[in-house]
């Protein structure tokens, strides 16, 4: 996959999402819309945005390119480089790492072949750390895709991936018998007994 992109510009289809992105605030406020218009462009081209992509967003909101920069390189959702089609990020923030995130990049590196930071070599997979996922009571976690997986360790990620790789779509959230964000052994408020 080559990094260098000479131009972009959003499909027909991504056009009039995009305007109804920038309607959704108020008047004088369009700049608002550079958080989802970039998601929009780094999703039509293939999960990456290229600096092509970054001025074509910058224009389409009247916007000076280096304001689109600062945003495009602060956030770490948005790829300045293209990755796999599953993008596996597995947070190693402190409440990950201390509930076994090591292990969860150490199964991603044994799985996929692959260090953080590196993509397979057919493409399918790009392995990186990321900070917070904002789900630390079910860590630890990573984000493939659109999804979070939660209440990993080494086996539950290496058969993640498995199934990924399989063509299989696993089933978001936790990964062991918790309902959502409640505690791991059930209920303890609000139940019939209440």
């Amino acid at each position: 996959m080559s990094a260098k992109v000479e131009a972009f510009t959003f499909s027909a289809e991504n056009v009039a999402k995009a305007k109804v992105i920038v309607a959704k605030y108020p008047s004088g406020k369009h700049q608002s819309a550079l958080l989802p218009l970039l998601d929009l462009a780094q999703r039509q081209h293939g999960g990456w945005l290229p600096r092509a992509a970054m001025d074509h967003v910058a224009a389409f909101l009247g916007l000076a390119p280096i304001r689109v920069y600062e945003v495009a390189t602060f956030y770490t959702m948005y790829n300045l480089k293209p990755v796999g089609t599953h993008h596996v990020q597995v947070c190693t923030t402190t409440p990950c790492w201390l509930r076994g995130s090591d292990q969860v990049v150490d199964a991603c590196r044994k799985r996929l072949g692959v260090d953080v930071g590196e993509t397979t070599p057919d493409g399918k997979f790009t392995l990186s750390e990321v900070e917070c996922l904002a789900a630390c009571v079910n860590a630890p976690v990573a984000w493939i895709g659109d999804d979070f997986y939660e209440d990993l360790d080494g086996a539950s990620m290496t058969k993640l991936l498995d199934d990924i790789a399989a063509g299989k779509q696993p089933k978001p959230g936790p990964q062991v018998k918790r309902q959502t964000s409640a505690p791991i052994s059930g209920a303890k408020t609000l139940t019939k007994n209440s």
